[in-house]
């Protein structure tokens, strides 16, 4: 079967809110400083490597968000595209 435009299975991120991204993040810190001492080293530094992300993000989300020029910028490419209209979907066993 295959995926349609905008599908979770599109191989794409998943998009957090910043309160689920702090979420994450105290979820992260409580699994890192709960972790065994014989935890396998490589999965202690995904985990860290995956904070050190989570912070950078958060402290960069404000700057974003408030710059007025960003704003700009996304609805002026919108306007540009047109109006976004669903696809249409095609079933396999009609056209037959």
């Amino acid at each position: 079967m295959r995926a349609f435009h905008g599908q979770l299975s599109d191989n794409q991120p998943i998009r957090r809110t910043l309160s689920e991204k702090q979420k994450q993040l105290r979820d992260l810190k409580e699994t890192l400083a709960s972790m065994k001492s014989h935890t396998a080293p490589a999965l202690r530094e995904s985990v860290r490597k995956r904070i050190a992300q989570l912070e950078a993000e958060l402290t960069a989300a404000p700057a974003l968000k408030s710059s007025p020029d960003n704003r700009a910028q996304r609805t002026t490419a919108r306007t540009e595209e047109g109006p976004r209209r669903p696809r249409s979907r095609i079933r396999s066993d009609l056209t037959g």
